[in-house]
């Protein structure tokens, strides 16, 4: 007796591929972005006009390391006018919501002492900083620098710039939907 025949199924013609759209990374969409946008976004990261133009000019930049070493070179060479730009558009960290109001009386006195000696506002890289530390960090570091002469300051301020700067340009970088992007530009390699 014969086996009997597998039955022939046939089946519809075979779809292509569905591709996804092209969705540039942060650093791609930077890399391509027209120059005004870039630096708009290099402004927010450090308000030094001479920084931002720096790093839009070397472009492309082909990794985020790179760009943050190059930010990093570039917040070095700041002259003495850049670095008071920048200076001058910093703020104090923001306090956690709950912190008691003798804290901001504290800190607001500490401020005042620092920005009365050196003319400019304190900054302070607080990095990973657990919250809840924030404000005795930020006046530990105030009034062990109130101790510091004017130029030895800039030193450290222009240091607590550069850390800010590199912190705050690889969050915008790293985070897709913050980054300057030009609906415009070509994929790469396209």
């Amino acid at each position: 007796m014969a086996s009997p025949a597998t039955p022939h199924v046939t089946r519809g013609p075979t779809l292509p591929a569905h591709r996804l759209p092209y969705l540039p990374k942060p650093l791609d969409a930077f890399n391509v972005a027209p120059a005004d946008e870039a630096r708009a976004l290099l402004l927010h990261c450090l308000r030094s006009l001479h920084w931002s133009r720096r790093l839009t000019e070397h472009r492309p930049y082909p990794d985020l390391d790179s760009l943050l070493a190059a930010a990093d070179e570039a917040a070095y060479d700041l002259s003495p006018g850049d670095l008071t730009e920048a200076l001058a558009s910093e703020s104090l960290p923001e306090l956690p919501e709950d912190t008691y109001s003798a804290a901001h009386t504290a800190l607001s006195a500490a401020h005042a002492a620092y920005e009365a000696r050196f003319g400019h506002v304190f900054v302070i890289y607080l990095g990973d900083c657990p919250r809840e530390e924030a404000l005795d960090r930020i006046l530990e570091g105030i009034r062990s620098r109130l101790t510091n002469d004017p130029e030895e300051e800039r030193v450290v301020a222009a240091e607590e710039l550069r850390r800010l700067a590199s912190s705050r340009l690889a969050t915008r970088l790293r985070a897709a939907g913050n980054c300057t992007t030009s609906h415009n530009a070509p994929a790469p390699g396209k």
